[in-house]
Formats: structure tokens, sequence, C-alpha cells
């Protein structure tokens, strides 16, 4: 999923953009938690998602001091993939939305699946579930059909595989 920001993302619209594997951010978009100011904690999920992105001490001033930050921020805290000029966050999201609709949507899923499971895991666990998940993909279809497509000088098409 990728997620353009224009203009503010603030709350529960942050929570959101932290959803999306990929953020475009707009140079002038805003960023903050923004709950405290109204007597409120976290939603969205955002508590684990933004701690996670940024660290649990930043995470932690960022809710409780409520404190804003812009795009450049966002791409430097890892927030943002990329930060691109104002009115062009949608076009711009689009393209890596395009370019990831025509990829191999196995291997994507267990990139993301991967992701997930090794903060904090074992050196060891990783490198047991990375090599599952590549005997597992290296049978697939799509990477057949990739490797095939890479030996006759052609660019591979992955057709829901």
């Amino acid at each position: 999923m990728v997620a353009a920001v224009e203009g503010a993302c603030v709350g529960a619209g942050l929570g959101l953009a932290l959803c999306a594997d990929i953020r475009v951010a707009a140079a002038g978009a805003r960023f903050a938690t923004a709950f405290t100011g109204i007597g409120l904690a976290a939603d969205t999920g955002l508590s684990a998602s933004l701690a996670e992105a940024v660290g649990p001490s930043r995470a932690a001033g960022l809710f409780l001091l409520g404190d804003r930050f812009g795009s450049e921020e966002a791409r430097d805290w890892g927030l943002a993939h990329r930060v691109v000029p104002d009115g062009a966050a949608a076009d711009e999201g689009l393209a890596p939305a395009r370019r990831l609709a025509q990829g191999p949507a196995l291997a994507y899923a267990e990139v993301k699946r991967l992701l997930r499971g090794a903060l904090g895991a074992a050196p060891e666990d990783v490198l047991e579930r990375e090599a599952a998940a590549q005997t597992a993909l290296g049978a697939s279809h799509g990477h057949r059909s990739a490797v095939r497509s890479f030996l006759d000088r052609d660019r591979p098409v992955f057709e829901g595989h």
C-alpha cells in the first residue's frame, strides 16, 4: 500500500499513513500525533507503529509533547520514503503503486511478513525464516517465469503469482 501525504497528517491520519508500506510526502506536509492536546492517548495502532518507526524515545516525545514535524524530518526519521514538491504527492505516489501492482505479489507478501517478524528476533531465526521463504518462492511459478524472462533478456510479467 502506498500513501500520498499532502497538507496535514495528524492523529489518526498519521496512524493510517503508517499502515502503508511506502509513504510519499509533499514538501509542505505537516505531521503530529495531536492526541494528548485534546486529552486522548492514541488510536489506529499509532502507539506501536510510531514507536517501531522512530524508536520509543522519539515516539514518546511526539505523543507527550505534541511536537509537530515536517516532511524532511519524516523522511530523515524513516516515516516517508520520498519528499516531492507540493501538489505532486498523489501523482508521485501512483508511480510506485503501479510498479507494485505489476510485481510479484507472493514475494511482496513474504517480504512484508519477514519485515514484521525481524524486529527483535534472533539473527538465526531471521535467517531460518528467510531460507524458508526463499525455498517456497524459488519453487513458485512466478520465480520460474522471471528467471526464464531474465535469461531471454525480457522483462518478467507477474500474473497474480
